[in-house]
């Protein structure tokens, strides 16, 4: 059902950023959801083309509405509600990357690396991580 304005939480949970309504409605009166840079209620209405910054456990998301429906549907529709901005892809996939070298055990420190630690850069970088 495609209008001209549907309210925050449920298109939050429509475009599948959340799993229930309420727990969209939640994040929004919790101030994890911001419009244009702006704290709003769940009542409030989104329009297309309007930046919403949605911070989410792990990381934080920045989109662009581009469609408007207020009914959850396929993930393949829900993907079509929004565009990430590329700020944002940039340090989602920066910070899956800190993640995925940290559980092979690199960790990043200030310091200059050591010769166990250059050891252990080698030895990722042969099996293929990047780092």
């Amino acid at each position: 059902m495609d209008e001209e304005r549907v309210r925050i939480d449920k298109w939050l949970w429509a475009a599948r950023f959340f799993k229930t309504r309420s727990r969209a409605k939640e994040a929004v009166v919790g101030g994890k959801v911001h419009i244009d840079g702006e704290r709003v209620k769940p009542a409030r209405s989104v329009h297309k083309g309007q930046t919403l910054t949605i911070t989410l456990p792990a990381h934080q998301i920045v989109v662009v509405v581009k469609e408007l429906y207020d009914q959850r549907g396929p993930a393949t529709v829900a993907q079509t509600m929004y565009e990430e901005t590329e700020d944002s892809i940039a340090k989602r996939t920066e910070l899956a990357d800190r993640h995925k070298a940290a559980r092979a055990g690199l960790t990043f420190s200030k310091r200059k690396p050591s010769r166990e630690d250059r050891r252990r850069l080698a030895q990722l970088k042969q099996r293929g991580y990047q780092v």
